[in-house]
């Protein structure tokens, strides 16, 4: 395993006994700190796209084995999708980017005992959010999914994917945790290897629990959710290992532990206000959902279906933001303003690029995605219109992603996350809007697309206008005493 998961920062060599009066050698080459940006960039990339192309693969699996299911099912997860997302993305990308963020800041700064006091924190962190989500769904997740406009069948099958999930919801939040402690030092590959791992045990669980296999009969949504839960089981046994065992660039303990607010306050002044961004983006998904569930079951699942198009193409972006959050921290820490803004910036065009070259592809040719997941006429419909009107919008999307993780890694968030605010207010109001003047399911999809610019561009704006040089500490001097 440990030549599997090397870490992407070569060892740092001893420092070689010095002659009197010589100079001192120079300090040892950092590559995230020294190295040209887009090969860098492209280097600590390539593992994330190689996992989240496997979370693809499970995205298409998945929705493929619970279309063979039925229409309700597929409703069913179209209703569950922003519950689960959310809390894969607040444990990945919004808890874990602070994470990555403050533990690259603190290896940027050479302090390594502080990076693994951090790395302890963090897991607590991670423990505490997971016991929330199992205790807040298991309460109250069946009403929200009746909210959303869960009737009969349809929210009886969502419901028995949420209990089984959410159930555990403390397990994704520790893989996701552990998978920041290690990027945050700069080793990419292994919690690669690890989705990659989950991904295929995710499709082979799912799949068999879902449908049944052989003897194993179908345990329908439920099913699905418990393969979900044991393939990342998986990855967390082995990251937990590989960590506390000393093979990573950290080396937390519990011997000797002493809880630190300071710790906590610099992972959560990142983390905490950027979990604002998905929960934002969650409560965008599920707004829009509840007013498309009014034209329909068929609308809905289609619908579904293009945003997990959407899905899977920003996972793309998240791979480059992901790569972006340590090259910036240690920057940051590092005193190089300068070279994290071009980091930022360079990670933004890949990104926008990269999604947009797909989502325009798609949008000529919905049929290509669509006929994966269903035959229905109604769905095939709805979902095909809506990846000809929003598709090619989606490189917003991925622009957005990109300068958010940037913005974890300068601990510069809050811009980002009011740009998704803004495109919260703007689907509220344009969507009441439709509905009062009987818009079109069109209409609607126009109305998504449009507030994927408006997010887009609000992130680009505000990092442009965020100062990321840390706060100057006036020194007031003593008057001099006769």
């Amino acid at each position: 395993m440990s030549d599997v998961a090397v870490a992407e920062l070569p060892p740092v060599a001893a420092e070689p006994m010095l002659r009197p009066g010589a100079e001192p050698p120079p300090p040892p080459k950092n590559p995230l700190l020294d190295d040209a940006i887009l090969p860098t960039l492209l280097r600590l990339s390539w593992p994330n796209v190689l996992a989240l192309t496997a979370g693809t693969c499970v995205v298409v699996a998945e929705t493929s084995y619970i279309g063979r299911l039925g229409t309700e099912a597929l409703a069913a997860m179209a209703l569950v999708f922003p519950f689960v997302i959310l809390t894969m993305t607040m444990s990945g990308g919004a808890m874990g980017g602070g994470v990555a963020s403050a533990i690259a800041r603190a290896l940027g700064s050479g302090d390594p005992d502080r990076a693994a006091l951090l790395a302890m924190h963090a897991l607590l962190i991670g423990l505490g959010f997971g016991a929330v989500f199992t205790v807040g769904m298991l309460i109250f997740g069946a009403r929200a999914l009746e909210l959303l406009g869960g009737r009969g069948n349809v929210l009886a099958q969502a419901i028995g994917y949420v209990h089984i999930f959410f159930a555990g919801a403390v397990v994704p939040w520790l893989m996701n945790t552990l998978a920041a402690i290690l990027r945050g030092t700069g080793n990419m590959k292994l919690p690669s290897l690890m989705i990659l791992n989950s991904a295929v045990l995710q499709i082979v669980l799912g799949g068999t629990l879902g449908l049944g296999l052989g003897p194993i009969p179908s345990f329908g949504m439920p099913g699905v959710a418990a393969g979900t839960l044991t393939a990342f089981s998986t990855s967390v046994a082995v990251m937990a290992w590989y960590i506390f065992s000393g093979r990573a660039r950290v080396q937390p303990s519990f011997s000797g532990l002493r809880i630190q607010r300071g710790m906590f306050f610099d992972i959560l002044k990142v983390g905490a206000v950027a979990c604002f961004t998905p929960l934002q983006s969650v409560l965008t998904i599920t707004i829009f959902t509840h007013m498309l569930a009014h034209f329909g079951t068929a609308v809905l699942a289609g619908y579904g279906i293009g945003a997990r198009l959407e899905f899977m193409l920003t996972s793309v972006a998240f791979a480059v933001g992901i790569a972006s959050v340590p090259m910036i921290g240690m920057a940051i820490g590092a005193g190089r303003i300068a070279r994290a803004r071009r980091i930022a910036w360079t990670a933004a065009l890949v990104s926008f690029l990269s999604v947009g070259v797909f989502g325009c592809a798609i949008a000529v040719f919905p049929h290509l995605w669509v006929d994966l997941f269903s035959s229905d006429p109604g769905v095939k419909l709805a979902g095909e219109r809506y990846l000809q009107v929003a598709a090619p919008f989606y490189a917003f999307i991925g622009l957005s992603i990109s300068l958010y993780f940037s913005a974890q890694g300068a601990a510069k968030v809050l811009g980002p996350v009011l740009a998704q605010t803004a495109r919260l207010v703007f689907v509220v109001i344009g969507g009441w809007l439709l509905m009062a003047n009987h818009g079109t399911a069109g209409n609607f999809f126009a109305l998504a697309a449009a507030s994927m610019v408006l997010l887009g561009l609000g992130c680009a704006l505000s990092v442009l206008v965020t100062r990321w040089e840390p706060k100057k500490v006036a020194v007031i001097t003593p008057p001099m005493v006769d």
